[in-house]
């Protein structure tokens, strides 16, 4: 799942990022409302979390823009306004969800990634196949009866191999959607987190390579 985290004040926007990415999402931070419509113009995001109270371009335009030109795109808006009135006003504006401030992180992360099964086509709370089981709430994965130790990385590699149910994925496609803006394209960290990841899995082998065009399960 890619994120974007929209906040104004940078050390709350860090905290928000460094908790998804804990989870195995793929982070991008804006700090002002234009920012984040260049991104959202650049990157597809399953889920904006967006501040309502931002500079230069004001949440709620961000929120109307998402609406009308990136539909698949969830968004879970924040705002310091927790009255009933403010929150109708915000789901009325075309958010998918409201959380008002202070919030605890983890009631965040399980909004989120319950905004992410609703992006696109719908993926189930666990995802199976080839004998594996994956649990993205839980962090949990499975190989028949035998519990995986994975990276976050690893782990959001398997879970889009599996969604994909049979389909190719390439490279390119997994530095999109499991790493963020940061990673370098030029680089072989998807063949290297591949590489891990197969040797956790065990054997026999359940990621086949299809030459020149990526990876599936």
């Amino acid at each position: 799942m890619r994120v974007l985290v929209v906040e104004d004040h940078e050390r709350l926007a860090k905290a928000v990022a460094e908790g998804l990415r804990r989870e195995g999402m793929a982070v991008d931070t804006s700090l002002d409302g234009a920012d984040a419509l260049v991104h959202v113009a650049v990157n597809r995001y399953d889920v904006v979390v967006l501040d309502r109270d931002l500079p230069r371009v004001h949440g709620d335009q961000v929120c109307r823009r998402l609406v009308a030109e990136h539909r698949e795109t969830r968004v879970l808006m924040l705002t310091a306004a927790s009255t009933i009135s403010d929150r109708v006003e915000g789901l009325e504006l075309g958010a998918d969800d409201y959380l008002s401030k202070p919030f605890e992180l983890p009631e965040l992360v399980a909004r989120v990634r319950a905004l992410g099964r609703r992006s696109a086509a719908a993926v189930p709370p666990k995802l199976t196949g080839a004998g594996l089981t994956l649990d993205p709430a839980r962090h949990a994965a499975y190989r028949g009866e035998r519990s995986l130790a994975l990276s976050p990385k690893e782990f959001a590699v398997l879970e889009h191999l599996l969604a994909a149910e049979g389909r190719v994925v390439s490279a390119e496609e997994l530095l999109a959607r499991v790493w963020d803006e940061a990673a370098d394209p030029f680089t072989t960290t998807v063949k290297t987190t591949i590489g891990r990841l197969r040797s956790k899995l065990g054997e026999p082998p359940v990621i086949e390579t299809v030459r020149e065009a990526g990876y599936r399960i």
